[in-house]
């Protein structure tokens, strides 16, 4: 049995950091309703891009544009959006698993965006093209432009052959889900009655072809965009809830010392009486 004295170290070590995690908890709340909010006033955008695409592909007659065509895959690209800070429960590695699940070292690039990720990758072997650390704190549209422009180039230039993105998609306070979902080529079949419902052919100036170079980039961006401010929330969800569950973890096990250190306290004093009452009676 432990002494009174390492239970009570053990137990006021626990104390300070119930401390901590309880600070951290508000911390994270507080964040989390300003993400929710920038997340949910990114998803108008990213609809009215996707129905822009549809009535494209809906209403003109076949279109060919390097965008939409398959090509054989050689290398695929993975935009991973992760965090650069840990304590969040399953946020990062639910991502990172779900993108390994789904590829090979050999044959995947990693665009990293937040350290988490990038280190676990770069562990197991996977080639990190870029790291995006900062636009993870604060994402803002000009870092999706950024990012977008860099894989379409890598795209266009054939150094990738397929994109993709991985995030975690916020549906509550205490629900987030990862996903990844396939950015390039874009999946025709994806956008099948997505448009405006209409029965007339739609008429492009110049071209649909030319419409589709100039929409696409901007609805890719949206994707990583969306995915972006998504990916914030979620992290602040799963801290909060983390965090929530090590207050609660701490609070039952400074019971349980409090609970040892009354035993021992108790069974000190009892010890105590026994030898005071033992020398009185070897006086007499």
């Amino acid at each position: 049995m432990a002494s009174m004295r390492d239970i009570k170290l053990r137990r006021n070590s626990i104390q300070s950091t119930q401390k901590i995690t309880k600070a951290m908890k508000l911390v994270a709340t507080s964040k989390l309703q300003k993400a929710k909010t920038r997340a949910a006033e990114s998803r108008p955008f990213f609809d009215k891009m996707r129905e822009t695409i549809g009535s494209i592909l809906d209403k003109s007659n076949a279109v060919n544009h390097p965008y939409l065509t398959q090509r054989e895959v050689k290398n695929r690209g993975y935009i991973v959006i992760t965090s650069n800070k840990g304590l969040a429960g399953g946020y990062n590695s639910n991502v990172v698993k779900l993108v390994m699940k789904n590829s090979e070292p050999n044959d995947s690039k990693i665009v990293a965006v937040g350290k988490r990720g990038a280190d676990n990758f770069r562990r197991n072997g996977y080639e990190i093209l870029e790291q995006y650390n900062d636009v993870i704190e604060q994402p803002i549209y000009k870092d999706a432009i950024l990012i977008g422009e860099k894989m379409l180039k890598m795209y266009t230039e054939g150094i990738i052959d397929e994109v993709y993105i991985a995030y975690t998609s916020f549906i509550s306070a205490l629900t987030q889900e990862a996903e990844l979902i396939k950015v390039l080529p874009v999946d025709t079949e994806e956008f099948k009655g997505t448009g405006e419902k209409s029965s007339d052919m739609m008429t492009y100036e110049p071209s649909p072809e030319e419409v589709l170079e100039q929409v696409v980039p901007k609805y890719i961006n949206s994707i990583i965009f969306g995915a972006l401010r998504e990916s914030v929330a979620s992290e602040h969800g799963a801290r909060m809830t983390a965090m929530d569950s090590a207050t609660n973890n701490a609070t039952e096990m400074i019971d349980d010392l409090s609970l040892e250190y009354n035993r021992a306290r108790q069974a000190s004093i009892t010890q105590e009486l026994s030898e005071i009452v033992g020398g009185a009676e070897a006086l007499k």
